[in-house]
C-alpha cells in the first residue's frame, strides 16, 4: 500500500531514507530549514556524496514521488513523520536534542489524527517518552510515537536499506506497528526480519550496536600495537581470529582509529547516559581511550624516523575522509594528523577524490594548521618533493600504486601506511622504507 511520508532532515540518515521510501513507491515529502539545500535537491543534486544516491533522487523526483519543502504542510496529509534531524555532541559528551525538540513541536502543530511520528534520528534511552509529552502538549491531535533507528554504513547506505540486516521497530501500539511493518514491507520480502520491541529498547540498540562496533575497531587496534613490538603480523592474526563465526570478519581491520558522524558520537553519548545511572561503562570507555591514542600511532612512528625533527618537512595525505566512498570528514584521523604535524613545523599536501573541500572547511577550525595545508586533485601530483607518503583513507585507488611514480616524485623514500594498503614485501623491494600498523618490519 503506498503511503505519504513525511521526512523532517535531508542530512545523511533523512536524505537516504526518504529517497529510498520513494523508491519502493510512497509519496515522499523531505523538508529542511535550509532553503539553498531545498533548491539543489529540488534540482536533483545531492548536498552529500553517497553512491548510487543522485540517480535515485532524479528517477523518484522525475516520478513525482520525490518532493523537497522548507515548510511542513506536507505532515498535515502524512500517515507517517520521519523525524531524522541531528543530535550532535555536547561538550559534555550527552547528545544535544534541541534541533529533535524544535522539529517535534512543529511537527505538533501540523500533524493529523492517528499519524505515526517515527523517531530516526539517534537518541538517548529515554527521548521517545520524551519526545511523546512535547507533541502532546502542543496538540489536541491523536499520534503514535516510533522508535525507528537506522543502521545505514555511509558509502553503501543505499544498498543497506534496500537489502538490510534487520529493522527495529520500538512501539507501544498495534496500530503503529502495523503502519511500519507496511511501510517497510517491500524491503523484507527476502526474509529479513522486523523485530518488534519497546520503545526504550530500540534507543538501546542503536547504541549498544555502534558502540559494539567501535570496540572491535579498538580491540584490533590494541592487539596491532602488540604486534608491532612482538613482531607478529596483524592482518595474519587478523585472518586467523575472523574466520571463527563467534567472531566475524568485520569491523576488524586495523587503522589509524574510528572517525564519522555516528560513532565517536554516540559512544561519548553512552558513556554519559550511564554516569547519568550512576554507573559507568568500562569496555565502551576503553574503546574511546584506545581510539583517542590510536590516532598518535602514525605520527610517533614518523617523528621517531626523522629523529624527532620534523621542521620543515612536508608530506602527502592519500585521503582525508574518514572512509572510502564518502565525503564525510567528520572526526577523520586526517584532522589529528595534521595538526600534529603542523605544531610539529611540518606541512601537509593532500588529496582525496571527493572530500577535499570538507576538508579544507573543517580544518579552518584549527589555526596551528593555517598556511600549511594544500590541496592538490591529483593522486601522483600531491607527493611532488614531500618527504613522505601517508595513507590516510583506503580507497581503492590507492591500493595498487605506481612505485615507480612514488619514487620519481617523493623527495625522501617512505611510506606511513596507516591503513595498510600496500603490499609489503613489493613496496620494500621498490625502494621504500615501509611502516604500516601492526607490521614489525625491520
Amino acid at each position: 500500500m503506498t503511503m505519504k511520508v513525511s521526512v523532517i532532515g535531508t542530512g545523511y540518515v533523512g536524505l537516504v531514507s526518504g529517497t529510498c521510501f520513494a523508491e519502493i513507491g510512497h509519496q515522499v515529502t523531505c523538508i529542511d530549514i535550509d532553503p539553498k539545500k531545498i533548491e539543489m535537491l529540488r534540482a536533483g543534486e545531492s548536498p552529500i556524496y553517497e553512491p548510487g544516491l543522485n540517480d535515485l533522487l532524479e528517477r523518484n523526483i522525475k516520478a513525482n514521488r520525490l518532493h523537497f519543502s522548507t515548510g511542513y504542510d506536507s505532515c498535515s496529509q502524512s500517515d507517517i513523520i520521519f523525524l531524522a534531524v541531528g543530535t550532535p555532541s555536547g561538550d559534555d559528551g550527552s547528545a544535544d536534542l534541541s534541533y529533535l525538540d524544535s522539529a517535534a513541536k512543529s511537527v505538533a502543530e501540523t500533524l493529523s489524527d492517528d499519524a505515526v511520528v517515527v523517531i530516526k534520528s539517534t537518541v538517548p534511552v529515554g527521548t521517545g517518552a520524551r519526545i511523546e509529552k512535547l507533541i502532546s502538549e502542543n496538540t489536541s491531535k491523536k499520534f503514535h510515537l516510533v522508535n525507528n533507528p537506522e543502521f545505514l554504513k555511509e558509502g553503501s547506505a543505499i544498498e543497506d536499506f534496500m537489502r538490510p540486516d534487520r529493522v527495529i521497530i520500538g512501539s507501544k501500539e498495534d496500530f503503529a506497528a502495523k503502519q511500519m511493518d507496511e511501510l517497510y514491507a517491500p524491503l523484507v520480502r527476502q526474509g529479513n526480519p522486523i523485530y518488534h520491541m519497546s520503545n526504550l529498547s530500540a534507543e538501546m540498540t542503536k547504541y549498544a550496536a555502534n558502540c559494539f562496533l567501535a570496540t572491535k575497531i579498538s580491540f584490533i587496534n590494541e592487539i596491532a600495537n602488540l604486534c608491532d613490538r612482538t613482531g607478529a603480523d596483524v592482518e595474519e592474526v587478523r585472518k586467523g581470529i575472523s574466520s571463527d563465526i563467534r567472531i566475524g570478519k568485520h569491523f576488524l581491520y586495523p587503522g589509524p582509529g574510528y572517525g564519522g558522524s555516528c560513532f565517536p558520537k554516540d559512544v561519548k553519548a553512552l558513556i554519559y547516559t550511564a554516569k547519568e545511572y550512576d554507573t559507568n561503562l568500562h569496555i565502551v570507555q576503553a574503546a574511546e581511550d584506545v581510539n583517542d591514542y590510536q590516532k598518535t600511532i602514525m605520527f610517533n612512528k614518523m617523528n621517531d624516523h626523522f629523529a624527532g625533527d620534523l621542521k620543515g618537512k612536508t608530506f602527502a595525505f592519500w585521503g582525508v575522509a574518514f572512509k572510502a566512498n564518502t565525503d564525510d570528514v567528520r572526526e577523520t584521523s586526517a584532522i589529528a594528523m595534521a595538526r600534529a604535524l603542523s605544531k610539529a613545523g611540518a606541512e601537509v599536501r593532500f588529496y582525496d577524490p571527493v572530500a577535499s573541500e570538507n576538508y579544507q572547511k573543517v580544518m579552518k577550525e584549527y589555526p596551528e594548521t593555517e598556511g600549511k595545508l594544500h590541496r592538490v586533485d591529483d593522486m601522483y601530483e600531491v607527493m611532488k618533493d614531500c618527504d613522505g607518503l601517508v595513507t590516510m583513507t583506503e580507497w581503492r585507488e590507492f591500493k595498487n600504486p605506481d612505485y615507480k611514480q612514488m619514487q620519481n616524485l617523493l623527495k625522501t623514500h617512505v611510506v606511513f601506511d596507516a591503513r595498510n594498503l600496500f603490499d609489503t614485501a613489493k613496496t620494500i623491494e621498490a625502494g621504500f622504507k615501509y611502516y604500516a600498523i601492526g607490521k614489525h618490519i625491520n
